[in-house]
């Protein structure tokens, strides 16, 4: 869905931002930094800032520059993600093997392509160019999905060596956990999906009906200190709370604590990419998977809220448009969570600090299409074995935050910034 406004001029002017951007928040890593894959769901820092180039190279350059040629022909293996219509590529979990390309030529190579880009898009008639807009607006979101994703390894990727690296930002002063509130919501026929005016995704298509019944959601995330509470009643020992599956990870992995939480003499600590300190009581708790967020709902006698409940509480509390709504994205620069502040009576950290797990499996809407081509590989051949999150996170870039926007993960991860939202059927 692109934005009817686009002319060559803001094209090339957002295309500059976005790129630009991309290498702000490489600047702090070192070239080694940049190289390093510390497991196989994270990819180093020069292979994003890479891949994302490759996508303009790919599926806007190839078709519409004169007298193409790549860049480079084996970059076109090594920098694919998985995009099988494009051909092969290289193997995911080894992608930290790739000590060439190194980052300087990562850097030339995006440079090549920025200017070929600008070339293409001002001198296009304006046909062609309406009709490649959507394309080169894709490119835009999906490299700001990178730059999320870039946060999100490196943090990682800093996580495992020993002498914990900071990246960037500061922590804010402890602070308490506030009540927990709720905010209710009547239901009934309801529209859910994209609504128009704006950038989506293929997957956040058709708007269509769902009927809810009435039901209620917390008004702030989980905390660390009520975390703490569900671990001291046992919660990883207690496999009536667990799914099946859930339990087996907890038993085979020796799950015990959210992700980024070691135990020091008794005292448990939280990886950031500001640096390891002492869990912050107030904070939301991030970095725990779907089988923990559900876990947690059930020994706190919640549930977690289906997608169609969060986007429409969302919407009838006024909250539709994130720009307005604000929160603790990346452009704050905390690169971690907030404490939620005082009650408002409204739903709060809706955008931002932590994408929150919804109980809902990510499927296709009624009478979804993908998009066709390679292109249509983006989202669709995905929805199998993943559970859909809401809402942004600190790391999320601005202006890729929507109430429509179902990110993904499978049931177990635990890697990305996500956090837990509390729903049930209404006043008890």
């Amino acid at each position: 869905m692109p934005d009817p406004t686009w002319d060559a001029a803001a094209l090339v002017a957002r295309y500059d931002e976005v790129r630009a951007h991309t290498e702000t928040l490489a600047a702090p890593l070192s070239p080694e930094d940049q190289t390093v894959q510390s497991m196989p769901d994270v990819s180093p820092t020069k292979w994003h800032r890479a891949h994302v180039t490759w996508f303009f190279e790919t599926f806007v350059l190839a078709g519409h520059e004169p007298s193409f040629t790549p860049y480079q022909d084996q970059y076109w293996f090594l920098f694919n993600s998985y995009y099988e219509g494009v051909g092969p590529r290289y193997a995911r979990p080894n992608r930290g093997l790739i000590s060439r390309p190194g980052v300087h030529d990562v850097g030339l190579y995006r440079a090549d392509v920025d200017a070929r880009m600008r070339d293409l898009v001002t001198t296009l008639d304006g046909g062609t160019l309406d009709k490649l807009a959507s394309t080169i607006e894709l490119g835009f979101h999906h490299e700001q999905q990178h730059q999320e994703l870039l946060l999100m390894d490196i943090k990682h990727v800093l996580s495992v060596n020993p002498l914990r690296p900071v990246y960037a930002g500061t922590p804010g002063a402890p602070s308490e956990p506030d009540p927990l509130g709720w905010v209710e919501v009547e239901g009934g026929l309801v529209e859910v999906g994209h609504r128009g005016g704006g950038f989506g995704f293929d997957n956040e298509l058709p708007l269509h009906q769902q009927w809810l019944e009435p039901y209620r959601l917390a008004d702030r995330l989980v905390t660390n200190g009520e975390w703490l509470q569900f671990m001291a009643d046992g919660g990883y020992a207690r496999h009536e709370l667990w799914l099946s599956d859930g339990w087996a990870r907890v038993q085979a992995e020796g799950w015990r604590a959210p992700f980024y939480w070691t135990e020091v003499d008794g005292v448990w600590l939280e990886h950031t990419l500001n640096g390891t300190w002492p869990v912050d009581p107030g904070l939301p708790v991030s970095h725990v998977s779907h089988y923990e967020a559900d876990a947690y709902a059930a020994w706190a006698g919640k549930r977690l809220p289906t997608e169609g409940e969060w986007e429409h509480a969302v919407v009838a509390d006024g909250q539709a448009e994130a720009a307005e709504a604000g929160g603790n994205l990346a452009d704050t620069e905390t690169y971690h969570p907030r404490a939620a502040g005082p009650s408002t009576g409204h739903l709060r950290q809706v955008y931002g600090d932590c994408w929150e797990w919804t109980s809902s499996a990510y499927l296709a809407y009624p009478g979804y299409r993908p998009s066709s081509g390679a292109i249509g590989e983006y989202n669709g051949k995905f929805m199998s074995g993943q559970m859909v999150l809401r809402g942004g996170c600190a790391l999320t870039p601005p202006g890729h935050a929507r109430a429509t926007y179902r990110n993904f993960f499978p049931p177990g991860s635990r890697w990305a910034l996500s956090g837990v939202r509390l729903a049930d059927g209404g006043v008890r």
